[in-house]
């Protein structure tokens, strides 16, 4: 049977559509069904749609500010959740008063019960009018429904419209209220297409060259960015646009002046590519530059576009040169280890073979929030026999994959990390990282760094759970 229930999910037997047990006599067509509503009953870690696009997508843009339209608990979700750190450095020589202001500051209208009775526009026109009055210096204002503006009804593209003629700044309303989708890849959607509706064409960038590419799906997170910005510099290629990485607003305003788009994070941006190749002609491809051999790959990619084939060569010749012999160390520390890969969605078909050819590791489990049919097929691909592979886990099925299948280390985000530390299990950020940049040549080393000093940290030999579990159990007879 290629489809799988947890015991955990007897009362639901539903989920059992949603778990597949790789087997390579199974049909292609068997993945997990996926991208559909959490199933009632089931105590899922997915974010909302409106994580989908102030924490994913906008929330990496340095030179703005973002007003969240909600009661104070969404607003205090939205702020620092990810690590995007940002330069002062803006595309017209100035550069920005405050240090990673995106991560620093953000604001809310801080609804209360007589808003939703009446109407929360008028708070937001002053919220807005407030953030342009005490960071004057900003390009432009975001502005986000949540599920509470979104069920009253406020039209916040009209008081975006009025108050961009009256501050003289974009104001952008972003209509991705947490219960619109099924996952925070519905925000991911909404994010895209308001960002090209209101802002691609509309500027023209400072000079461009012949060698001009957006990187899209590149959020910098913990400086993955800047990893690949020395790449492609050496190569001799020009970032143009990062959407949103280390991004001013007018980055966005100009990706339509590039010669290619690179799609690096396939789930949560490819719309926008697309919409930028239909309009303007600018054609574009999916990189991945997670683990050594896709980044050597990926990188010869793009540069076999421009005929830059030979700095490429030189530059991947010299980066494995470089970390090869303590990739070695860590491979014969860590060969036949166990690992679950349990990401938002891309890198959980990013990271299995790297881990298993660059290290020796083994992915006996891979689960996603927010992934669609084509992510799943992928991940078949690329995971072994007996892999299991399940969309929109939930905390009880967490600790049964810990029970049955005996993971020496889980690469996930931060609501499922100290749960697993309870169990006795070693658990790294792969979301915002633990000591990145974790992309390119160097950041493959630090991941296995942390995967190494993780798995062999000698706290986990101080644990005595079970030893105090069967105490409590033989008072208790």
């Amino acid at each position: 049977m290629p489809f799988k229930l947890f015991d955990v999910d007897k009362e639901i037997p539903e989920r059992k559509e949603f778990i597949y047990v790789k087997d390579s006599v199974d049909p292609e067509e068997h993945i997990p069904k996926c991208n559909t509503k959490t199933i009632p009953g089931c105590m899922t870690e997915r974010g909302c749609a409106f994580a989908g696009v102030k924490g994913v997508i906008t929330g990496a843009v340095k030179d703005v500010v973002h007003v969240v339209h909600s009661p104070v608990g969404c607003t205090t979700y939205g702020c620092g959740s990810k690590r995007y750190p940002t330069s002062p450095d803006l595309p017209n020589g100035d550069k920005m008063p405050i240090e990673n202001f995106n991560l620093k500051y953000i604001m809310g209208t801080d609804l209360k019960e007589s808003d939703v009775v009446f109407g929360g526009m008028k708070k937001l026109r002053q919220s807005v009018l407030e953030a342009a009055k005490e960071f004057p210096f900003v390009s432009a204002i975001y502005t986000y429904a949540t599920c509470t503006t979104g069920l009253i009804g406020d039209d916040m593209d009209a008081v975006a419209k009025e108050l961009s003629e009256e501050l003289g700044k974009d104001v952008i309303a972003f209509n991705a209220p947490g219960f619109s989708g099924p996952t925070q890849s519905k925000g991911h959607h909404v994010g895209n297409i308001t960002l090209f509706n209101k802002l691609v064409g509309t500027k023209e960038p400072p000079e461009t060259t012949q060698y001009d590419v957006n990187l899209i799906g590149e959020y910098n997170i913990d400086g993955d960015l800047w990893v690949l910005q020395d790449y492609f510099k050496e190569i001799g290629i020009n970032i143009l646009s990062t959407f949103t990485g280390d991004c001013s607003h007018d980055e966005i305003c100009w990706m339509h002046r590039a010669k290619l788009s690179l799609v690096r994070c396939q789930r949560s941006a490819n719309y926008i590519a697309e919409l930028i190749e239909e309009k303007y002609g600018v054609p574009y491809i999916k990189v991945d530059f997670f683990g050594p051999r896709y980044c050597a790959e990926n990188l010869l990619a793009v540069a076999e576009h421009f005929g830059l084939e030979e700095k490429a060569e030189a530059l991947i010749e010299r980066k494995m040169k470089e970390i090869q012999p303590k990739l070695d160390f860590y491979k014969e520390k860590l060969r036949g280890k166990k690992v679950w890969v349990f990401s938002g969605g891309p890198k959980n078909w990013h990271l299995p073979e790297p881990l298993k050819e660059h290290l020796g590791m083994e992915t006996v489990a891979v689960s996603t929030m927010f992934e669609h049919e084509d992510g799943y097929e992928k991940i078949k691909e690329r995971v072994g026999e007996g892999t299991v592979i399940f969309d929109d886990p939930n905390s009880l099925e967490l600790e049964e994959i810990i029970e049955d299948y005996k993971p020496d280390i889980i690469l996930s985000g931060i609501k499922e990390k100290y749960i697993a530390h309870k169990l006795g299990v070693p658990c790294m950020l792969i979301h915002s990282y633990e000591n990145g940049p974790y992309m390119g040549f160097e950041g493959f080393l630090n991941l296995a760094q942390d995967i190494y000093a993780s798995i062999y940290s000698p706290v986990w030999n101080m644990l005595e759970f079970e030893e105090e579990i069967e105490e409590e159990e033989q008072v208790v007879e």
